[in-house]
């Protein structure tokens, strides 16, 4: 996905996170392209960024009639997301939020990036980021937290800040670019026991059941002061916008920057979105949108269920051995070619080599891991060590014009 977010510093007065999304193919009830989106999930600012302030936003009378969230997945063998059953639907809000706030964490993500001055020398910048996310399982060893893949790409350390304040850290689960979606896990030797009794599993529910003026909840770290909570309505579904691979959730609940990776509740309290997106042009307003859980459900179950990844230094990942090209949507519908990252040389000798890579496929995944761009895939090498062997899905050129799909071990090589 081709975003470009914009930077917040508390100086700015302007309050105008534009960005622009390209490459994606129109469908039905498209938003106008001359409308910009904005990505809500990162709210850049230098390493002395305000610190995370969890806390209950909302106060009102209690009504023990809304289900609230589970503490515990018990899981046999593969990890799998929790579906509400449909609990006492209340009207109060304070209800909602007081029992799903337990469930929304906010993510902070710490980069480093090289920046060049005036005088032409080199120096690192440290970056700090700010979004939401969804705690969506929890096993023996992992508590597992869904979020947005753009709150945590090219992240050096992440932080999970729960409930009570309390901070720990997290690696990557699995990612997914093309739809937006990442988990994260933290380990349960990490979490204090005084914050696992605070701390809840957010109840899935079914956004295939939304209405249009149905009435939505959103929670997240909006501006990354910590939660917030927002109310509005369904304002349309099945809406698309142009860098995203899925139709979204449209809403007028009020979605800022740090809301991206946060929760989209029904009145039962049940999570029908994640958070991710907002129209921010003068002449809008109130356009937020969510990507649909029951969408994206297989896609959520099979990042959980991905091997966790701790990134490597420099000298220890591994190298595929080839030169990479980015196949952009724009130019996969002129070829006719699928989207990722185009092989246009191999490296004699090397590990793709060796495993029948040749120059004209088109690199798709790695580890199961969707690959849509050259970023994508050097982000992900990361993870793995020179000597480890890789399942890296390609697609080979056929003599027809077509490809067809293979999925080759290839042992990587040390990096060069």
């Amino acid at each position: 996905m081709d975003n470009q977010y914009s930077y917040y510093t508390p100086e700015q007065d302007d309050m105008n996170y534009q960005t622009g999304h390209s490459g994606r193919r129109d469908r039905k009830r498209k938003v106008p392209s001359a409308v910009k989106a904005v990505g809500l999930g990162l709210i850049f600012g230098l390493a002395a960024s305000a610190a995370f302030q969890a806390g209950n936003a909302v106060a009102g009378k209690v009504i023990e009639t809304a289900p609230k969230a589970e503490k515990k997945v018990e899981t046999a063998g593969s990890t799998k997301l929790t579906t509400g059953s449909g609990g006492t639907v209340t009207s109060d809000i304070s209800v909602i939020a007081k029992n799903a706030m337990p469930s929304v964490v906010s993510i902070t993500n710490m980069s480093v990036t090289q920046v060049q001055n005036f005088f032409g020398g080199i120096h690192e910048q440290e970056n700090e980021s700010a979004g939401s996310g969804i705690i969506i399982a929890q096993n023996d060893t992992e508590l597992l937290i869904l979020t947005n893949n753009h709150v945590v790409t090219g992240n050096d350390t992440l932080t999970v800040s729960f409930i009570d304040e309390e901070s720990v850290k997290a690696d990557i689960k699995g990612t997914d670019s093309e739809r937006d979606l990442a988990v994260i896990a933290v380990q349960m030797k990490d979490i204090k026991d005084s914050t696992k009794d605070k701390i809840a599993v957010a109840q899935m529910g079914d956004s295939t059941k939304l209405q249009v003026g149905e009435q939505v909840i959103a929670i997240g770290n909006a501006l990354g002061y910590g939660q917030s909570v927002t109310t509005g309505i369904v304002s349309a579904t099945q809406r698309t916008l142009d860098g995203f691979d899925s139709e979204l959730i449209q809403t007028d609940a009020a979605i800022n920057p740090g809301n991206s990776g946060g929760a989209l509740l029904n009145v039962n309290g049940e999570v029908i979105g994640i958070n991710t997106i907002k129209v921010a042009v003068d002449v809008v307003e109130g356009m937020g949108y969510a990507i649909p859980i029951s969408d994206a459900k297989d896609v959520i179950t099979n990042l959980m269920n991905q091997k966790t990844k701790t990134k490597l230094a420099e000298g220890q990942q591994g190298y595929l051995g080839i030169q990479p090209v980015d196949v952009s949507e724009d130019s996969a519908q002129m070829y006719g070619m699928p989207t990722g990252v185009y092989v246009s040389e191999v490296v004699s000798g090397s590990g793709a080599q060796a495993a029948g890579i040749t120059k004209g496929c088109i690199i798709t995944k790695i580890e199961g891991t969707t690959i849509g761009s050259t970023v994508d895939l050097r982000e992900q090498l990361q993870y793995y060590a020179a000597g480890e062997t890789v399942k890296v899905t390609i697609q080979v050129p056929r003599s027809n014009g077509e490809y067809k799909s293979e999925t080759v071990d290839v042992k990587l090589g040390k990096n060069r």
